[in-house]
């Protein structure tokens, strides 16, 4: 499903822990390391999309995660042509996508990358927040630092939020 720009609609994951690291997978048989992210279905909304991709690619459920913040507006990046498959050439130029900020509740061990027939990543890591900036494919690069310095004011509100509680509870 294209807009009538070219761009197919996604869902962008940044997943972080509690230490406010975030999910760093690598895609099956490449070294390429990414964010979840997916298309979004005909008829689906973006929050529908994002749980669906994180169960798909990471094998969390909503209970493992608490939404912090979305990006208000679509953020888009063009797809170099040699990496767009022959049939959508001439019609396709890249993705628009709508990120998410999680706050992952529960463990590390329900992290499950094989709960889809079709995994999308081999191997899993927790990175500070900032640093996959400098390891992503180029021409997603603009849109990550995009989606972090738009969804860290969410972070930094949770952080926030999680001291006075615990100044309260002791």
């Amino acid at each position: 499903m294209l807009d009538k720009e070219g761009y197919r609609p996604n869902v962008g994951i940044v997943l972080a822990n509690a230490r406010n690291e975030v999910f760093w997978g690598k895609r099956v048989n490449q070294h390429a390391w990414q964010f979840p992210q997916g298309g979004i279905k005909h008829g689906e909304s973006p929050v529908q999309a994002m749980y669906r991709e994180l169960e798909e690619e990471v094998g969390l459920r909503a209970n493992h995660v608490r939404i912090l913040g979305r990006t208000r507006d679509w953020l888009r990046y063009e797809v170099p042509k040699q990496w767009i498959r022959r049939d959508w050439r001439g019609s396709y130029r890249g993705q628009k996508q709508i990120w998410f900020l999680l706050r992952l509740v529960g463990r590390d061990c329900d992290v499950h990358l094989r709960a889809s027939g079709h995994p999308e990543f081999d191997a899993w890591r927790w990175h500070d927040y900032w640093v996959p900036l400098d390891a992503v494919i180029e021409f997603k690069r603009d849109v990550y630092r995009q989606a972090l310095n738009e969804l860290r004011r969410y972070l930094n509100a949770d952080r926030r939020l999680r001291a006075r509680r615990e100044a309260v509870t002791g």
